[in-house]
């Protein structure tokens, strides 16, 4: 059986809450640490932190992770001082297969972090690779805190953290300017906000591009940098090799960066109509951090494109009961409901998403297209007034005059998706919803204003 660990968010022992980003931080160092060594299953932070504050049972724990072994550990801060325990509990029966107390002044934080990878290993027995047994740059402490605190805002995605974030990583990046992780983090801020519609792709384009060449430029060594430069060639510049040469690379690398599979297979397999791969891709992702709502949202998504309905509304359900008010899930069960002719249950999951993000035209467009569909046009076409002309996403639009079958108007607003580099363009191209306009004589045209292939096999 394949070793397997889940590492918890360490336990903030000193008396300043505003300590927390850095027993978070260290615990999530461990974890891409361990994600070095080929063969051990590392689960996510996002699974591995949702127990955070919980006093759940470890052998719980490890059950809903799916793994066979736990580390906790604690992290108190004084002045100069630091002290680290951390311990490593087998789940089968709960006994400490490891444990140790690092007493150390703050800058030897690198050098504990190490320690306990190689603890770990040895415990586990399984080899470290080469490249993870030595740290190739050790940040000054300053510049490494500023990260840290960089990634606590980051990681809860609204705009008003992903401008805390950003701050963070310039300044990290500023403290340091020989440290390559700002700019690998900075690049995916940038990402994240693009295709979360924080900000549009087109505007952040050339902004991920720099940051990620930037970090490459400092450390080649690292993976992650490559799948940015991969989806910004496809989701902005549609150039398909320079993709596929630099998803290769994230792809094949250990570990493989966290947010490269979902990119891959939403932005550069999905549009090809390589659904199963594309599948495959977010089963691995969901493997590795199964409490990520967003990840088992998306790989329903890629399910009910490659038909497998069934399926996709099971992910989707399970994505639901993990964050009911996540809108992504809605939006999918909407689609797999049209698409096997469950109309009603479809206007249900319609109006859940609708209620959840009244902002997003996605939900708007696919309510509206099945309030006609069912024959309700007058409340449809008050949706549709409530998006105006300049719906955000405009996908949305283009999702209500397919469900309406009207191929012309969906092609005229798909138009404006391709000029704005939506991503969406690419998730919905060869996606059963958009067969009609696939198959009308308006598609040609916009299959090349995307460089795809005119036909999708």
């Amino acid at each position: 059986q394949q070793p397997s660990i889940a590492v918890l968010p360490f336990d903030n022992m000193s008396g300043d809450k505003e300590n927390e980003y850095f027993s978070d931080g260290l615990a999530e160092e461990i974890i891409n640490a361990l994600a070095h060594i080929p063969g051990l299953k590392v689960i996510a932070r996002t699974s591995a932190f949702a127990f955070k504050g919980q006093h759940t049972d470890v052998r719980r724990i490890a059950e809903v992770l799916g793994v066979a072994n736990i580390l906790e550990g604690s992290v108190r801060r004084s002045g100069n001082r630091i002290r680290v325990t951390a311990q490593l509990i087998s789940a089968a029966d709960g006994s400490h297969l490891w444990s140790e107390r690092y007493d150390r002044e703050m800058a030897d934080v690198f050098a504990i972090q190490d320690e306990i990878s190689q603890a770990i290993a040895a415990a586990l027995q399984v080899k470290l690779a080469p490249k993870a047994d030595v740290r190739r740059y050790t940040p000054k402490l300053p510049a490494y805190e500023a990260l840290l605190r960089g990634r606590h805002h980051l990681f809860k995605f609204s705009p008003e953290s992903w401008a805390r974030a950003k701050e963070c990583f310039e300044q990290s990046a500023g403290l340091d300017p020989g440290y390559a992780q700002p700019h690998a983090d900075l690049g995916l801020g940038y990402f994240l906000a693009g295709t979360t519609g924080i900000q549009p792709l087109r505007e952040v384009a050339a902004l991920v591009r720099a940051q990620a060449q930037k970090a490459l430029d400092l450390d080649q060594s690292e993976a992650g940098p490559h799948f940015l430069l991969g989806a910004v060639a496809a989701s902005h510049d549609y150039n398909w090799k320079e993709a596929a040469e630099q998803f290769r690379v994230a792809i094949s690398a250990t570990p493989v960066a966290a947010n490269a599979r979902w990119a891959y297979a939403s932005v550069f397999l999905q549009p090809f109509g390589r659904f199963q791969e594309a599948v495959a891709e977010m089963l691995r992702e969901v493997e590795q951090d199964p409490l990520n709502v967003s990840w088992r949202a998306i790989l329903a998504s890629h399910l009910t494109h490659a038909g497998m309905y069934d399926r996709a509304i099971e992910e989707a359900r399970k994505a639901v009961d993990l964050d009911d008010n996540n809108y992504v899930p809605y939006i999918t069960l909407t689609e797999t409901y049209m698409a096997t002719g469950r109309f009603v249950d479809a206007i249900a999951a319609a109006e859940k998403a609708h209620r959840i993000a009244p902002w997003n035209s996605l939900p708007a467009g696919m309510l509206a297209g099945v309030l006609v569909r069912t024959g309700d046009k007058k409340r449809a076409e008050e949706i549709v007034r409530q998006m105006g002309d300049s719906p955000a996403p405009v996908m949305g639009r283009v999702l209500y005059h397919l469900l309406c079958s009207e191929t012309d108007e969906a092609a005229d607003w798909y138009e404006k998706v391709i000029e704005q580099r939506e991503p969406f363009a690419l998730i919905f191209a060869a996606a059963p919803v958009n067969q009609c306009l696939r198959e009308s004589p308006r598609w040609p045209k916009l299959a090349r204003m995307m460089n795809l292939p005119e036909t999708v096999s």
